[in-house]
Order: structure tokens, then C-alpha cells, then sequence
């Protein structure tokens, strides 16, 4: 299978992006996969073959899953990547800052959360979170963009005094953009959407995580559907 599917604006900032480049493999070869132990191979899909995809995902034998993949192509934030590649059964790709300072993008999003009292590791909404810096009180976002732009500006100094791309970029933030190419089988891609998805998961990537899943969803709709119906995502 080769299909170019239409990208999703995912964090709706008009710069993130999650877009499917290809997929190899179909329900009927996760099918194939698990009927090899008796010899048998099929061209196409019948209701028993949907009753064994469902059986499988419900059960969790994860392995004829692995016989489909998928190749991305991502734009997030630098902090997403970078939990993005704890993920580590994922093939990456990256844009370099060493080679390129072209399309150099920031993310700012317009709301903002507190952090959880009651775990270190989550956030909870807030409207309230406002900045103050007893002169001009600003908003979150118009601090983060002043900053944003400050360090570009900084980065872009450097440059013209001959500072190397690789060592001038050491001074751009972590909401920067990045993009990479990102493959996987379908069997790992849906442990990274487990992961992610859990609220607990930053939202961010959780929104990525989503995206993914209605991505891959046309290529293996039996497989999403059990997913779907099995984990309540």
C-alpha cells in the first residue's frame, strides 16, 4: 500500500503537523500472520477473519499485528520529540540544526495549565494562569513569545558573528518545531498510543497520539475498530 493522506493540524496552530507518507500491510495480513501456524493464507477478509482480528486485540496476541507498518511524517514541538524517542521499537529521522536554519518555527499555545499538586508529572487546566512582572502585566503567551523571539534574535546574532549552526542553535528553546520521519509496526504503534493517550500523558503528545490513530485507521479498520471497542480510546 502507498497512499499520501492529508496531514492533521494537530495542536490547531496552523504549524504542527502528523501526516501518513505509507503503510505496508492490510487487516487480511494480520490474518495471514496468525493462520501461518495451520498453513493457511487468504486474498481477502470474511466475517470469521474480523471475529479472529477482534479475538486478537481483545486478548492481546500481539505479534500478526507487527506484520503491518507505517511510516509518518511529524512536526511537533522539541519537547514532544523528546518523548517521542523514549519510544525506542520507532525508526527516527530528524531535521538537523546543524545543517539547515530554514523554517524555524515556535510553538505558543494560547492556554495554559497548573501544575498537578498531586502528581509531579501532570498538569491540570486552569484559565487563570496569568503572568505578572509588576511593570506591564503580560499574558503567558505574550512572555513566551517575547522570549521566544529574544532567542531567535540571539541565534541569528550568532550566525552573523560566525558561531557555527551547530553550536548557535544550542541557545533556541525547547517549544522550537522539529520534523521527522517516524516508522513503526502497527503492534508498537498501538503500545505509543496507549501510552499517550492515558491522562496522565502530557497533553501535547496526547494530541499526536489521537492523530495517529485516526491516521491508520483506513489502512486496518477491523484492527482500529477492536482497538476502539477493547481499550476505550
Amino acid at each position: 500500500m502507498n497512499e499520501q493522506f492529508e496531514a492533521i493540524d494537530v495542536l490547531k496552530d496552523g504549524k504542527s503537523f502528523v501526516r501518513l507518507i505509507n503503510s505496508m500491510g492490510s487487516d487480511v495480513d494480520i490474518v495471514n500472520g496468525a493462520r501461518v501456524s495451520f498453513g493457511k493464507r487468504k486474498e481477502t477478509m470474511d466475517k470469521n477473519d474480523k471475529v479472529l482480528i477482534d479475538y486478537l486485540v481483545e486478548h492481546r496476541h500481539t505479534s500478526p499485528l507487527e506484520h503491518v507498518s507505517f511510516t509518518f511524517h511529524i512536526k511537533c514541538p522539541l519537547f514532544v520529540t523528546r518523548q517521542w524517542h523514549r519510544h525506542r521499537t520507532w525508526s527516527y529521522n530528524e531535521i538537523s540544526r546543524r545543517y539547515t536554519s530554514i523554517n524555524m518555527e515556535f510553538y505558543i499555545p494560547e492556554k495554559y495549565r497548573r501544575q498537578a499538586k498531586d502528581n509531579r508529572q501532570a498538569s491540570i487546566d486552569d484559565d487563570s494562569v496569568i503572568f505578572q512582572n509588576g511593570r506591564d502585566g503580560k499574558t503567558v503567551a505574550e512572555a513566551i513569545k517575547n522570549h521566544t523571539d529574544s532567542a531567535y534574535k540571539f541565534y541569528e546574532d550568532l550566525i552573523e558573528m560566525g558561531v557555527a549552526r551547530e553550536q548557535a542553535r544550542m541557545v533556541l528553546p525547547q517549544n522550537m518545531y522539529t520534523e521527522m520521519y517516524a516508522s513503526v509496526d502497527l503492534h508498537n504503534l498501538l503500545h505509543f498510543i496507549e501510552l499517550r493517550v492515558h491522562e496522565g500523558a502530557q497533553w501535547e503528545i496526547q494530541q499526536y497520539a489521537k492523530a495517529l490513530l485516526d491516521l491508520v485507521e483506513p489502512a486496518v479498520p477491523e484492527a482500529i475498530k477492536a482497538v476502539r471497542k477493547y481499550r476505550n480510546w
